[in-house]
Formats: structure tokens, C-alpha cells, sequence
């Protein structure tokens, strides 16, 4: 099969880089050889090896009954959705690596693949070269998924692992993780959580069947989080860990991104520096996870790839996903989700706010950190964050409420 690459950055190159060096063994798993003949990007390459199959112009792909399958590597909603979208129309299978693209018009794309007869697959839209979505289709079929909690970006969890282990502010890690290449020169998808939060939707539309829309899913970055809350966090033996967060509870399915203080015991917990770790729960099968370099050219390249090489074994059909476009998945008000969390509390007379505090979260109890003499934590019991929400607006008519970080349950 011929296919077309749209994108030479950072994955574009590590598909290309992959599809050579391991052109055999990708051909024997395949089942027949896999060539590039187009690579479609506005830059010019001089004297590379890319020169020589370098495009400018969509057409060229779109037009070319040779070219089978095309890999959308560009990013964003813009010319990735029309490309791709124009490719599937044109009777091409594609594969994808872009979470903004899929999470906002994956519902859209997938019934013009149907359509068409193509697939659409998006391995690498989560997790980077973690095998996630494959087995949430295929391996786990015979299971109801009860959860799905993942660290589901490497920029925070590396920012969060420097402030952990080296106690630095998160102003200078942030800077660091942008000088490594962790970070973009704006990292705001990243550290507010947005990045996350398209991905934990991506999930929770594989786990459960429906559209999840990410516009919808409460969404908190990592900004807030001072040495103090971890310091805490360290006396408790817990760490601090952005989670993307999916679960089917009684009332209906839950999805968030933010914070959350998770005992050490936890799978998640010892996941450090910039990987990923995605945490599922079936009811049939239990605790599983799966971990690995979430993001990078080569990790990412390489599920880019493995989709490539399943498209090619079922290059006459349509790949199906258990997931009805159809149909939107509706998500818990935040009000009524079970929650506990850590609370900190900034009070003169700290004997008195320590007292009203457990008053006013009964269930709860009080901690103090020996370096923080002028406030103190209350960890509360579990209630719905509507009822939690109100208690520290009541709290914080009379004291400082310095922060609020959610809790794992067993926490």
C-alpha cells in the first residue's frame, strides 16, 4: 500500500523514520509493503531524504487512486479536518494522531469512514505510543468499564514529579519542562488541563459507547499547586497527580480533569517525569494499566504506524469501534459528583476555625503541618461537590481558604 503522510513535525519525521528502518518487519506484519509516496507540508526540505516525495498540494494526495491511506499529523481543527475529512470522502483510510481533531469531530468523521467504507483510526490521539484505545475496542469487549483514571499528560506529571522530588517552585520547573521540549512556548493546553481533558473524552467515548463532547467535562490545570499542598500531600503519603478521570457510577458517567491527591498504593501515584499511566477497571476483569512514553516522535509514530499496518490488513472495509456517533454522552453535573478533598485554611485564632471546620464538615479531620503555623488542612469525608462547594463558601466568609485539592477515595 502507498500511503500519504500530512505533516512533517515532530511525528510526521517519526513516521517516516519508522516506516524505514523497520520497513521489513512492518511489511511482514503487515502482510505487504507499506511505501510513502507523498509528504504534504508548505516547508521546504533541502537535500533530505523527504525531498524527493515533498508536496504542497492536497490535491496531489486527494487525486491519487494509488495512495490508500493518508496519516494526519498536522494538528488542530483547522486544515487537519478538512484534509482528513476530504481524504475519507476520496475512499482513503486514515490514521491519525491529533486528540483536538478527533475529540471535537470524530463523531462527524467516523460516519463519513462508514460511509465510505474506510477507517478512521486515532491510536495515538491518547497516550502516545501507549496501546489504550485498541484494547478498549477490541481486548476488552466482555467487560462493562467501571473507570477509567489516567495520567494523560507528560508536561504536568513531569512539572508535578521536579516540584515532588527536588521541592522547586512551579514557575522554575515550568520553565525547565519548556527548555526540555516538554513544554510548548505557551503552555496553556498542557497546565490547565485542556490537553487532558480531550483525551479523558476520547476515552469515555471508547468506554462507553456515546459522543463524549470535552466542552463538557469540568476541567482544572495545575497552577494552583504550591509546596505547601504537596508537603501535605507528602505527610499523608500521597502525591499530587493530574488525572483524567471517567467512571460509571449509579446516577449515570462522571468524567473530570483536575488535581487529585492519591494515596502512594495507588498504580498511578509512582508514575514519574513526563510518561503517561492509564488506569482501567472492568467488571469483569479488574484493575488494569497501561504504561508507557506518552507523547515524543518515535513513541507516537510508532502507534501511528501500528494503525497504518491494521488498515492495511482490512484495507477492503470498514474498521469498526464500538462507539454509536449517533448518540451524545451525557455527563454528570459536577454538583452531583461523590468527591473528598483537602482543604486548607488560613485562620488568626486557629483553635476556634479548626473546631468550626469539623462542625461543618462532619466525617472530616483536621491536619497540621509542622512548617505551616498560620493554617491548617481539613480532609473531609465524601459528599457531592455541590455540598463541598457550599461549605467552603461558608468557611470562606470568616477565614482564608488557601486551596482545594480532590482526594482518592481510599486517600
Amino acid at each position: 500500500m502507498k500511503i500519504a503522510v500530512m505533516g512533517f513535525g515532530t511525528v510526521g519525521s517519526g513516521v517516516y523514520r519508522v516506516l524505514e528502518e523497520n520497513k521489513e518487519l512492518i511489511a511482514k506484519k503487515a502482510g505487504e509493503e507499506i511505501s510513502i509516496k507523498y509528504v504534504l507540508d508548505l516547508r521546504e526540505f533541502p537535500g533530505q531524504p523527504v525531498e524527493k516525495v515533498l508536496t504542497h498540494d492536497i490535491q496531489d494526495i486527494l487525486n491519487d487512486d494509488e495512495v490508500g491511506a493518508v496519516v494526519e499529523v498536522m494538528g488542530g481543527t483547522g486544515a487537519a479536518y478538512t484534509f482528513a475529512k476530504a481524504a475519507l470522502e476520496a475512499g482513503k483510510h486514515v490514521a491519525t494522531s491529533n486528540k483536538a481533531l478527533i475529540a471535537a469531530k470524530g463523531a462527524e468523521l467516523m460516519e463519513i469512514a462508514k460511509a465510505h467504507q474506510v477507517s478512521l483510526l486515532f491510536e495515538a490521539s491518547v497516550g502516545g505510543g501507549i496501546p489504550i484505545l485498541r484494547p478498549l475496542n477490541v481486548c476488552l469487549t466482555a467487560d462493562r468499564i467501571l473507570e477509567i483514571m489516567g495520567i494523560l499528560n507528560g508536561t504536568t506529571n513531569y512539572i508535578l514529579t521536579e516540584m515532588t522530588q527536588k521541592q522547586t517552585a512551579f514557575d522554575v520547573v515550568l520553565k525547565q519542562a519548556q527548555q526540555l521540549g516538554y513544554a510548548e512556548a505557551d503552555p496553556t493546553a498542557d497546565i490547565e488541563g485542556h490537553d487532558a481533558c480531550r483525551k479523558i473524552a476520547i476515552l469515555s467515548t471508547l468506554a462507553y459507547g456515546k459522543t463524549a463532547h470535552f466542552e463538557e467535562i469540568p476541567t482544572e490545570g495545575i497552577t494552583s499547586i504550591t509546596q505547601k499542598d504537596i508537603a501535605y500531600s507528602k505527610e499523608m503519603d500521597c502525591s499530587i497527580k493530574l488525572v483524567g478521570v471517567s467512571r460509571s457510577l449509579p446516577e449515570g458517567i462522571s468524567a473530570m480533569v483536575y488535581p487529585m491527591i492519591l494515596p502512594n498504593v495507588h498504580p498511578l501515584s509512582g508514575v514519574s517525569g513526563a510518561f503517561n499511566a492509564i488506569f482501567v477497571k472492568g467488571n469483569m476483569l479488574g484493575d488494569t494499566m497501561y504504561y508507557g512514553s506518552g507523547a515524543g516522535s518515535l513513541p507516537t509514530a510508532s502507534a501511528v504506524v501500528s494503525d497504518i499496518v491494521d488498515i492495511v490488513r482490512h484495507k477492503n472495509e470498514h474498521i469498526p469501534m464500538d462507539w454509536d456517533t449517533t448518540q451524545k454522552l451525557d455527563i454528570l453535573p459536577l454538583d452531583e459528583v461523590p468527591v473528598r478533598a483537602m482543604v486548607r485554611i488560613a485562620a488568626q485564632n486557629q483553635t476556634e476555625a479548626e473546631k468550626e471546620a469539623l462542625e461543618i464538615f462532619s466525617g472530616g479531620r483536621i491536619m497540621d503541618l509542622a512548617e505551616a503555623d498560620d493554617e491548617f488542612a481539613v480532609l473531609t469525608g465524601e459528599e457531592t461537590e455541590a455540598s463541598l462547594a457550599e461549605k467552603i463558601a461558608a468557611l470562606g466568609q470568616k477565614y482564608e481558604i488557601r486551596n482545594r485539592i480532590r482526594m482518592e477515595a481510599k486517600a
